[in-house]
């Protein structure tokens, strides 16, 4: 018996619930009394639980396995994480599927197209896999059709992974059950479509952004699950190290200008951007964004949607918002020269701007705004500052280790942090982490600030390697020493360093 709140806390990570176990008690009740059953032994069956003193809990588990029930206290979000991690519902959705196919699979297709019933088997199917994604804590499902299967896969903590396949006979109707709660044209599979839907799971709500195309072996889609607490972050949350804070925050400050947020696709960026724009004074100032799509929706912000056929597209927005007295200006990304020179001249005219760009590093953001042809002595006027940034994976804190890395992570490391070490810590998997070793991200970044030395040398047309050696001469730390820093505090490991940031 557990004897202490020590213990408590590490009862599930040493204890494994086992599969025969796991049958005995359904995932519901599991939830309801906050309890995981992990072992059988005889006619006894051990039950972690939160509160192991609750009669009616106990009782309703003994009566539902038939066995005598023997308690041991656990944390409750160590249970809940346990729940998450034990009870797969792959099961169910192969039972699902199984009655779709026990039909003419010529006729099933067009016969599930035209039935939206929630009862239905591929409609049971699709909101399982999507329960099983929100549990795994993905932020994409990837419907991917080969030869002879559908391969299901969530992205998780940036990464993805094969969860399970399906027989390659549910594409057609998976994929049109997805366009009709999308409101996509079902009766198209050859151009590619976009749309979006609301779904319930696990007590919350769920917004989810489709994408779709035809491949060589049928339709494809990627499901977006848009979790709304990442994107009401506060700054402090986003992992900046606090001397980088303080340069971003007085940033922010500035009355007008552009700031620019690059990374590539699925660093934060649009997170930071919101974040930032939470951070302003939503009262005395009037805030638009033009965004493509608009991913979260905020009570005090005027937010548009860009829509290329009514004719309104970054470029035509931004205009129009000029007319609507704002104060700060968000565009969701600039990606042509009409956008770029629109929102340096808006940033010019007493405007804060805030936007995102696509480019390697800070320094390269100024590179690329002057490929899209705004001149230099523009953008020393206009850009008060650059954020690159990139998102590692953290350390699993259940199942971190000491581990020897190779000479390459301990040379990169000691150039970065001038230290000697050869040991860093590593998660090495357990149930908490899908035995990844790493749970949950954080932000790395680099802040290019523009002071009256790099505005000359930009006035003067020097080279990336010049305006780079100068910010860092005024203290700006890079991609790689941020990430090293978070390395040193035993937040990530120096192997996701370099690979997101080498």
């Amino acid at each position: 018996m557990v004897e202490s709140i020590e213990e408590a806390w590490s009862y599930l990570r040493k204890n494994t619930p086992e599969p025969e176990a796991l049958q005995l008690i359904p995932e519901a009740m599991a939830r309801k009394y906050m309890a995981i059953p992990v072992a059988v032994d005889g006619n006894v069956l051990r039950v972690a639980m939160a509160n192991p003193t609750d009669i009616l809990a106990l009782e309703a588990l003994a009566s539902w396995s038939q066995m005598r029930i023997e308690p041991e206290i656990a944390a409750t979000e160590e249970i809940l994480e346990a729940i998450d991690f034990n009870y797969k519902a792959y099961e169910e959705i192969e039972k699902q599927i199984s009655s779709i196919t026990l039909s003419d699979g010529n006729k099933i297709a067009d016969q599930l197209v035209i039935d939206t019933a929630t009862e239905a088997p591929v409609a049971q199917a699709l909101t399982l896999i999507i329960d099983e994604a929100v549990k795994a804590r993905a932020s994409d499902i990837h419907l991917q059709p080969g030869e002879d299967k559908l391969r299901v896969r969530y992205r998780i903590d940036g990464t993805l992974h094969d969860i399970f396949s399906l027989p390659l006979i549910t594409v057609a109707p998976i994929i049109s059950r997805i366009k009709i709660i999308a409101n996509m044209n079902i009766a198209d599979h050859h151009r590619p479509q976009d749309g979006q839907f609301s779904i319930k799971t696990k007590g919350r709500l769920i917004d989810i952004r489709v994408g779709c195309i035809a491949t060589i072996y049928g339709e494809m889609a990627t499901l977006r699950l848009l979790d709304k607490s990442r994107a009401t972050l506060a700054l402090p949350e986003l992992g900046f190290l606090p001397e980088s804070m303080q340069t971003y925050e007085k940033m922010l400050k500035v009355p007008y200008g552009i700031i620019l947020v690059s990374g590539p696709t699925g660093a934060g960026k649009t997170t930071t951007l919101y974040a930032s724009i939470n951070s302003l004074d939503q009262v005395e100032r009037n805030i638009i964004t033009v965004e493509d799509p608009v991913e979260y929706r905020f009570s005090n912000i005027n937010q548009i949607q860009v829509n290329p056929r009514a004719g309104l597209t970054f470029a035509s927005g931004l205009r129009s918002i000029l007319r609507l007295d704002p104060d700060v200006i968000l565009i969701g990304e600039i990606r042509d020269a009409e956008t770029a020179n629109i929102a340096i001249q808006s940033a010019l005219t007493g405007h804060l701007v805030l936007s995102s760009i696509h480019a390697n590093d800070a320094v390269g953001v100024v590179l690329r705004l002057l490929d899209l042809g705004v001149e230099p002595f523009l953008v020393s006027s206009a850009l008060i500052g650059v954020i690159a940034q990139r998102m590692v994976r953290t350390i699993c804190s259940n199942c971190a280790r000491p581990t020897n890395v190779s000479p390459a992570e301990s040379i990169v490391y000691n150039q970065e942090i001038g230290e000697q070490r050869s040991e860093f810590l590593y998660g090495s998997g357990c149930n908490s982490c899908a035995n990844s070793g790493y749970r949950g991200r954080t932000g790395i970044f680099e802040i290019f600030s523009t002071s009256d030395e790099i505005k000359t040398l930009l006035v003067k047309g020097s080279t990336s390697t010049k305006l780079r050696s100068q910010a860092i001469k005024e203290g700006m730390i890079t991609l790689l020493k941020d990430g090293m820093i978070k390395v040193k505090q035993n937040i990530t490991t120096p192997s996701e360093v370099l690979r997101n940031a080498y």
